[in-house]
């Protein structure tokens, strides 16, 4: 079988040594090399042809948003990025997401990590997903000056009758929630929730992200607030988002599912227990099965699904795995998926006029 073959790109000696012992600890990967900064990055990815790069931010000569950038539209390889956990780490990480690295992982103490073992479970796992993925190389969409798909305008609801629309992503999933979020049309009733996996740290600069280029108002979930039409609340990097009755939600430390927290599940067992109202559910990319649980109980509840296609996803395991359950209406590419989206609460409240 063919290992995995890794380039380690770090200004540190001690980070490139320890990075690649660690991921050389795994049969399935062999790292073919290691440069000092990003000039080196790129010559080393031309000569060797690396399945995945691992790339620090901060590096002299070049860094890794300019190598990043370069690599993208010279060679698109699929890139894990090692971050800092700081706010304005937090922003340069989510900007190489929107460039196209597949996904990022957070040094446990700082630039230089003398305890980066603790990590080295996630890393190993990062890259073998990594070496799965489909390089994202379009450029993230803007939010058009008008939605040619809104061929009809939202029936008037009151506030407490506007549908839920839940997204749920991970891998890959910063930079499709900008696109879907950028495309919704600005007279779309509903209320919002949006589950990213992501560790604590990291969502309030992603809800500030989002919150800029959506006609939707974004934030972080902070627990108490009160679903409202036009608002869409970002669960926290770390925290379980749960609803409880009356629309209000609830954040929690409850342990992981699925390995991640918060996840996608949770959110979506809590509205089929707690929520009366109508609901749209969207599953985009992703690695794993989490949010299929949920939109299998969803669905029982009438709720209208979505499901990312395989075509545009970087990781396609939780799409597929809402897909198997037999229970997702709609499979839509991502430039798709806020028109489906639309069609999904125009759709509800139609229904519940009717009724």
């Amino acid at each position: 079988m063919r290992k995995i073959r890794v380039l380690v790109v770090d200004d540190s000696m001690f980070m490139r040594r320890m990075i690649s012992d660690l991921l050389s600890q795994d049969a399935a990967i062999e790292v073919v090399g290691t440069a000092r900064h990003g000039q080196e990055g790129l010559e080393k990815a031309r000569a060797l042809r690396p399945d995945v790069i691992t790339l620090d931010v901060e590096m002299p000569v070049m860094d890794g948003v300019t190598m990043l950038q370069q690599l993208m539209q010279e060679l698109p390889t699929p890139v894990v990025m090692l971050s800092s956990l700081t706010t304005e780490g937090a922003e340069v990480t989510l900007k190489c997401l929107e460039l196209g690295a597949v996904d990022f992982i957070t040094k446990p103490s700082g630039t230089i990590s003398l305890d980066i073992y603790k990590i080295s479970s996630q890393l190993i796992e990062k890259v073998k997903a990594a070496a799965q993925a489909r390089v994202p190389t379009a450029p993230t969409a803007t939010r058009p000056a008008s939605v040619p798909f809104l061929s009809q305008p939202m029936p008037r609801r009151v506030d407490s009758e506007a549908p839920l629309v839940v997204i749920g992503a991970s891998t890959g999933g910063p930079r499709a929630l900008n696109v879907v979020m950028s495309s919704l049309p600005a007279q779309l009733h509903a209320k919002m929730l949006l589950i990213q996996h992501m560790p604590e740290g990291f969502t309030r600069s992603l809800a500030e992200r989002l919150d800029r280029n959506s006609p939707f108002t974004v934030r972080e979930a902070q627990g108490g607030e009160v679903l409202q039409p036009g608002v869409a609340y970002l669960a926290q990097g770390g925290k379980h988002l749960k609803v409880e009755r009356g629309g209000k939600l609830m954040l929690t430390q409850d342990p992981p599912v699925h390995g991640v927290r918060p996840a996608v599940d949770v959110t979506l067992l809590s509205i089929a227990q707690n929520y009366s109202g109508k609901v749209v559910v969207a599953i985009l990319t992703g690695m794993g099965n989490d949010g299929a649980a949920g939109v299998r109980a969803l669905h029982a509840k009438g709720a209208y699904t979505i499901a990312e296609d395989e075509s545009t996803c970087v990781v396609f395991g939780m799409p597929r795995a809402a897909i198997q359950t037999g229970c997702v209406k709609r499979v839509v590419p991502l430039d798709k998926i806020a028109e489906a989206i639309t069609e999904g609460v125009m759709e509800l409240c139609g229904k519940s006029q009717a009724a």
